[in-house]
């Protein structure tokens, strides 16, 4: 990754912050997920404390990723020095790992996401669809990491 990708980051505004992803993580608690749709729990990785935020779950030929759309987000900082994390819907609660993908591998997940979900985070793409070529995701790929998440089994 390079350092400019490392610094990329788009701050939510007002209307994220207090409107949309309060009520997306207030249904997503509480059972209804979102268009797949899951609180991410994940300790700070100075404080200790817990932190929660929304993030959209993606299942590509059966393997589960999360894509930061933002780019270096607290929460993607958190993951990264994290052995494990949680997600929720509802009650259930899954404990997972990741492993963060390489930016040669990206395009094969960015591509489906934004398929899905460009209405909300295309915005953070330039512009980028799902029709985009190859090249195009590649560009755009150390901008956005996307991790795959591996079950973490009690030792």
């Amino acid at each position: 990754m390079t350092r400019a990708a490392a610094r990329h980051y788009v701050k939510p505004g007002a209307f994220t912050r207090h409107v949309f992803n309060p009520i997306v993580t207030a249904l997503t608690r509480i059972g209804i997920s979102v268009w797949g749709s899951r609180v991410l729990e994940v300790r700070g990785r100075t404080s200790g404390e817990w932190r929660r935020t929304p993030v959209n779950l993606l299942v590509v030929d059966g393997e589960r990723y999360l894509v930061a759309p933002r780019g270096e987000t607290q929460w993607v900082r958190n993951v990264r020095a994290a052995d494990s994390f949680r997600l929720r819907v509802g009650r259930r609660v899954e404990t997972v790992g990741t492993v963060e993908l390489a930016d040669d591998d990206k395009a094969a997940v960015l591509r489906p996401y934004l398929r899905r979900w460009k209405w909300e985070v295309g915005q953070f793409f330039d512009g980028l669809d799902a029709d985009a070529t190859d090249d195009a995701m590649r560009a755009a790929a150390p901008e956005h990491p996307v991790f795959r998440l591996v079950d973490v089994s009690p030792s």
